[in-house]
């Protein structure tokens, strides 16, 4: 029988959690956010930090906003393992340099990936490298509405990317090379496009981001879009609902780290090290959430599992006693 406890799950009320103890590792409280991926990097932290350090561990529901605002505000929880920093990066920016929050550790080593995606198998078939090299061949790429066209499956509707998509396509001019942009109408319609393609063994261009379930479970090579970023462009026209000049750019890699509490970063000790040296790569987590979707796994089946199946890499944050302690808990 495993021996960690099930997590209490706390909503944002003004609760508030003990301040972890100077003497030793005590109570912490971690943010388990609403996607896979940070509630597969919460559930890691707590077993390794309740098997391997005593701590005592509460996961508390999260979101970028709610949970960065907290902390901010309130100095719980007092980690957040994966924070999207584009979206709080002012604000952020300035509780950092007041020394109320700190960035202990970059966890997506290659960062948050957001493009233009196709099948590995197609690319390398035809030597499609770049965007341009995809456009060229329309008759690859079924699923418009109009059959003579090729499809491009823009990112699902009422999302920010959504626009954004929109913006790319008109920039790459994809319309007048015989593409149409085609509405997924959600994630699952997204999803359920790329699963449908390679059922079919048929082309599929789009957009997608890492790290996914989908990515993990599905070969996709990211296209090459010829374009450098560009801030400015960026933030005046492929973000804004009225560009008039659209240009294909490409998408700013998303900076990922984890953050915590001024007031646990100095009262942690040895558990402080572990936060700091704890990173991994899009492929680890995309094959880790493809496992996950196949299996109809928890965050904590996910994390056991990975436990369980990456020793190499996890043993790598954390001393040897520490690592034993933990392999005794699986």
């Amino acid at each position: 029988m495993r021996k960690i406890l099930a997590s209490t799950t706390l909503a944002f009320l003004g609760l508030s959690v003990p301040a972890l103890a100077a003497e030793d590792c005590g109570r912490i409280s971690i943010a388990e956010m609403n996607w896979a991926s940070a509630g597969l990097a919460a559930w890691v932290d707590k077993i390794i930090l309740e098997e391997g350090y005593g701590c005592e561990v509460a996961l508390v529901a999260g979101d970028t906003m709610p949970t960065f605002t907290s902390m901010n505000e309130k100095a719980e929880p007092d980690m957040a393992p994966e924070l999207w920093v584009n979206a709080v990066k002012e604000p952020l920016d300035m509780a950092v340099a007041e020394g109320r929050i700190v960035i202990a550790a970059q966890i997506l080593t290659d960062g948050g990936v957001e493009g233009i995606w196709i099948p590995t198998w197609l690319a390398e078939k035809e030597g499609i490298r770049t965007l341009e090299d995809a456009l060229a061949r329309p008759e690859l790429f079924p699923g418009a509405e109009d059959s003579s066209k090729g499809a491009w499956f823009g990112c699902p509707s009422g999302w920010a990317c959504q626009l954004i998509n929109k913006n790319q396509y008109m920039g790459a001019k994809a319309d007048e090379k015989g593409f149409e942009l085609v509405d997924t109408g959600s994630a699952a319609g997204l999803d359920g496009s790329i699963a449908r393609a390679f059922n079919r063994q048929e082309g599929w261009l789009g957009y997608y981001w890492a790290p996914t379930a989908i990515l993990g479970k599905y070969d996709m090579t990211r296209l090459d879009l010829q374009a450098e970023f560009d801030r400015e462009r960026w933030d005046k026209c492929i973000v804004q609902a009225d560009c008039l000049d659209p240009q294909v750019t490409e998408w700013p890699v998303s900076d990922v780290y984890t953050a915590v509490t001024r007031e646990f970063s100095e009262k942690a000790g040895p558990a402080m090290d572990y936060v700091k040296a704890r990173a991994w790569t899009n492929d680890t987590v995309n094959a880790m959430l493809s496992w996950m979707s196949e299996n109809q796994a928890s965050n904590e089946d996910g994390a056991y599992r990975f436990l369980e199946t990456q020793e190499e890499l996890w043993t790598q944050w954390v001393p040897d006693e520490v690592a034993e302690k933990v392999r005794s808990a699986l």
